[in-house]
């Protein structure tokens, strides 16, 4: 194993990252501060993503349910198509840190489409709302193939259940409609997960030597964001709740020793060499003035994740950084070097 990542963040301003590798690229997509557009941007490693020249492939509608807060875009290569998985809202209210256990946003889950070899080339095509099966905030969809079969999982809020947000999963029938009923899979239920917010959200999954590992991110966005693991054989029944075993603890938590504060909303990727990379957002600093929501610096950071001889992730904690980060409230440029 070697550590391809050499220098972090490995893209400023850019929360919820999603870092995709296809035939030697790395493509990279994020949440944008203004939350009003969704982006992606390309390097051949993953420390030249910041320099990288960014491109928005779509921009929110005037009205309607994808006129405010366009969150947590995951890109995805499926069946020879690119494919955009996005959450939007028809109006921005509530907070991040509620103080109301009830209190929510009203997100759904939607699709864009791009048939042309280069994602950068072509057209993105909306393939409109995920029907998850009920109408309730939902967001953070991710989506993996396995065994030939293309799965959804994503955060839901069940209002019969206590908290935000619960994780689902569900099998396609094509990368914009679920084939089966939504399953939950967890639900908030440790102190570490209930802290400011009862969350479970954030889903990312990597497939690794027989076994599924399906990280999620947990509690209120300030420091005591984290991340939680859910584990299940590669073989079994994804949709039965059973195959899965969760772990009571968080796995990947803030470091106060090299300043990063509530690490979480991940992805995954692969070295050059093949190795896991864990790409996640952080802060370097935890006295937020006003709304976390609209404090800009949780910026994208990348690090080699390795495996102990039982196959096991070693997670380890977040990295220092090498590279100068803002602590303003100023959105920078796209490419916005300090």
């Amino acid at each position: 194993m070697t550590d391809q990542v050499t220098v972090n963040p490995i893209v400023l301003q850019r929360a919820d990252p999603c870092v995709l590798r296809h035939e030697g690229t790395y493509y990279f997509t994020g949440s944008h501060p203004r939350y009003d557009r969704i982006v992606l941007r390309r390097a051949d490693r993953l420390e030249d993503l910041q320099k990288a020249d960014e491109v928005t492939i779509w921009t929110k509608h005037a009205t309607g349910p994808q006129s405010q807060l366009i969150w947590a875009p995951e890109i995805h290569r499926v069946d020879g198509a690119w494919y955009v998985y996005y959450a939007a809202a028809p109006v921005a209210h509530g907070t991040v840190d509620a103080p109301s256990e009830n209190e929510t946003f009203n997100h759904r889950v939607f699709v864009l489409e791009n048939t042309a070899d280069d994602p950068f080339e072509g057209e993105w095509v909306e393939r409109g709302q995920v029907d998850t099966g009920w109408e309730s905030f939902a967001l953070d969809a991710t989506s993996f193939v396995l065994d030939g079969a293309q799965y959804l999982v994503w955060a839901q809020q069940d209002l019969t259940v206590r908290g935000h947000s619960n994780l689902y999963i569900a099998r396609m029938a094509n990368p914009w409609t679920l084939a089966t009923p939504a399953v939950e899979l967890t639900r908030p239920e440790f102190d570490w997960e209930t802290k400011g917010f009862w969350v479970n959200e954030g889903p990312s999954v990597l497939v690794r030597d027989g076994r599924v590992f399906l990280t999620y991110s947990g509690a209120a966005t300030g420091i005591d964001y984290a991340m939680g693991l859910l584990t299940a054989d590669a073989g079994a029944d994804l949709l039965d709740p059973a195959s899965w075993t969760k772990s009571a603890e968080p796995v990947f938590v803030s470091d106060p020793s090299v300043g990063q504060y509530g690490p979480g909303h991940n992805s995954f990727t692969e070295t050059p060499d093949g190795d896991a990379v864990l790409v996640y957002h952080a802060r370097t600093y935890t006295e937020i003035s006003g709304d976390p929501l609209w404090d800009p610096n949780r910026h994208a950071r990348a690090q080699v994740l390795p495996f102990d001889a039982a196959g096991n992730p070693v997670w380890g904690t977040p990295v220092p950084d090498t590279r100068p980060t803002p602590t303003s409230t100023e959105v920078l440029a796209p490419s916005g070097e300090f």
